[in-house]
């Protein structure tokens, strides 16, 4: 026989945590859809330009505040989190013949999906089910790209806290999860923030950055930041900051390798998020040498897509340049003559570092 549809508050609430879970997410939680507490730092943040040459934060700074201009008549945010640890951290070898140089990408992006577009697909399979848990509620599901701070929304439903590295930390998850959200435009029986912090007076996460990118703790320059300087940045990468990237070709997870929080944090049961071998570890001088069609076989529909072609071959060529073996000086001589100026003059630097660490 089949139960009765939910009619309380507290009914409904419980029916939506319920299908949630059920359709893949590793956590959810229930909030006002108010104003979030973190705006006012949003905009003292954009106000010192941390946020780079990410324009389109400031250009939606005022729906980053009013819900209702993401989804009109929002009442209620449902945060989600879904893991995609897959236990991988840091590289030793290029697993393809050589020469090789072997580059790093960060954890999230090993997989075989882009996150977004499987985490899309569960959040109009939670939809559907909203609307049958009750019926006539309209929802939207956000993951990234809308105007809404998720990290803000999660913390006040009680999913984690803010790390010093301004990433939201859960007990159980660490920090290796993403997060999302489905604004609905009905109220219901709402979590209680997470209020503590559980990171005391430990710095390792602001101490480990290879590029100083934290002004403060939970302060983020963006522009300092390896995984925007690999992934956003679309120009030349500052000649002060390349060193310091190290080995990193997409992203980067030093922050939280080094997060006692993530020693033990669950794994992930999604099989699209466990890494691929030719993504686990990358040879930086296959990727400098690959044409459009290759990078598109290779790449097309994953997380490194983002900066396309030509941004990840600049990325290869400074993990090349800092990688001090000269003898790698006579495979990136052929690109000092590339298409693309920005891989050329990073081409150039490459070599030179290479040969200052020759003499």
């Amino acid at each position: 026989m089949t139960p009765p549809p939910p009619t309380s508050t507290s009914e409904v609430s419980a029916a939506i945590r319920a299908a949630a879970r059920e359709v893949g997410f590793d956590l959810v939680g229930i909030t006002p859809a108010v104003v979030p507490g973190g705006f006012s730092h949003l905009v003292e943040w954009i106000s010192q330009g941390y946020h780079g040459e990410m324009s389109y934060i400031p250009r939606r700074e005022a729906a980053y505040g009013d819900l209702s201009l993401v989804l009109h008549g929002a009442r209620s945010v449902i945060a989600l989190g879904m893991s995609y640890n897959n236990t991988t951290c840091g590289v030793d070898e290029v697993p393809s013949a050589q020469p090789g140089v072997a580059g790093r990408v960060a954890r999230y992006a090993q997989g075989e999906r882009d996150y977004h577009d499987l985490i899309r697909e569960r959040l109009h399979l939670l939809i559907r089910r909203i609307r049958e848990i009750a019926p006539g509620a309209k929802g939207r599901g956000v993951v990234d790209t809308a105007p809404v701070l998720e990290r803000d929304f999660a913390r006040s439903a009680g999913l984690g806290w803010f790390g010093k590295n301004t990433l939201l930390i859960n007990k159980r998850l660490g920090s290796w999860f993403f997060l999302a959200a489905v604004l609905v435009d009905i109220e219901l029986e709402y979590d209680s923030p997470h209020s503590a912090s559980h990171c005391g007076t430990c710095t390792r996460c602001l101490d480990a950055c290879p590029t100083d990118a934290f002004v403060a703790p939970y302060v983020l320059d963006a522009r300092k930041c390896i995984s925007y300087l690999t992934i956003e940045l679309r120009g030349t990468i500052a000649e002060e900051l390349r060193g310091a990237m190290g080995d990193w070709l997409f992203g980067c997870d030093v922050c939280q390798d080094v997060c006692p929080w993530n020693r033990k944090a669950a794994t992930t049961l999604e099989a699209v998020f466990r890494p691929r071998d030719d993504l686990a570890v990358v040879n930086a001088l296959e990727l400098l040498g690959l044409s459009e069609e290759e990078f598109q076989a290779h790449f097309a529909g994953t997380p490194l897509d983002r900066p396309g072609r030509d941004g990840l071959r600049r990325n290869a060529a400074i993990a090349i340049g800092n990688s001090g073996n000269p003898a790698n000086i006579s495979h990136l001589a052929p690109f000092r003559n590339d298409p693309d100026s920005i891989v050329r003059e990073t081409v150039e630097w490459a070599i030179e570092r290479l040969e200052a660490n020759s003499a």
